[in-house]
């Protein structure tokens, strides 16, 4: 496989990454979400695999299986079991409606092609044309944050922007060093344990993962 060849492949990659995080800005059912997340790990492991062929790193493919691994399968099981337990079954609400969601989404894809014009133009790594996508599949992690009024949601959309940082990190310097990827994955891990506990509990407390409720018992206090 030539380096042009593998930098076309990179960037088809990279536009089905960001198809998936505006699937997810867009998505109001719950399993639906899952699904985007996990085909976005799956876009995002191959992706690796595929720079770490073409720049000679082969600790990317030590990366692109964690990434199948973690993102792919065991988060989103995790998140599966969780939803489950808790029964969450309805359509998930945004506090913007989708078109304007949409808007301000495209607008910031824009922005982030605008913000990272002047690096592509002085980069020579075969990732170059993706960066603008990462720092735009970031934004659009943040975005789904802000936005959406379920916690479950809340914390796909951090986990959107956290593959964002990933890919971001891939396109910009061929990744991070193994044994700081290997601590932000066991990191992802934990986190993942402790929002289960954290949703249980509010769950039991308030009897709703909505954080709009949560905010009305804190002004009636």
């Amino acid at each position: 496989m030539t380096t042009s060849l593998a930098a076309q492949i990179n960037s088809v990659l990279a536009a089905l990454i960001l198809l998936t995080a505006f699937g997810l800005l867009v998505q109001r059912r719950i399993y639906g979400l899952l699904h985007l997340f996990a085909w976005q790990g799956l876009f995002l492991s191959i992706s690796t695999a595929l720079v770490g062929y073409a720049a000679g790193s082969h600790h990317l493919y030590i990366s692109s299986i964690l990434t199948l691994a973690l993102k792919v399968i065991l988060l989103p099981y995790i998140l599966h079991a969780l939803i489950v337990r808790l029964q969450i079954r309805k359509e998930i609400e945004a506090v913007v409606n989708v078109p304007t969601t949409m808007l301000i989404g495209i607008a910031l894809v824009i922005f982030s092609y605008h913000l990272t014009a002047p690096i592509m133009e002085l980069s020579t790594l075969v990732t170059r044309s993706t960066l603008a996508v990462a720092l735009a599949t970031v934004m659009l992690g943040l975005l789904m944050m802000i936005t959406r009024r379920h916690a479950v949601t809340q914390i796909i959309g951090f986990l959107a922007l956290e593959n964002g940082l990933f890919f971001a990190a891939t396109s910009a310097t061929y990744g991070m060093p193994l044994v700081v990827e290997l601590g932000v994955a066991l990191d992802i891990l934990i986190a993942a344990f402790v929002f289960g506990i954290f949703f249980f509990q509010i769950r039991t407390t308030f009897e709703s993962l909505d954080v709009n409720q949560m905010a009305k018992l804190k002004e009636e206090d």
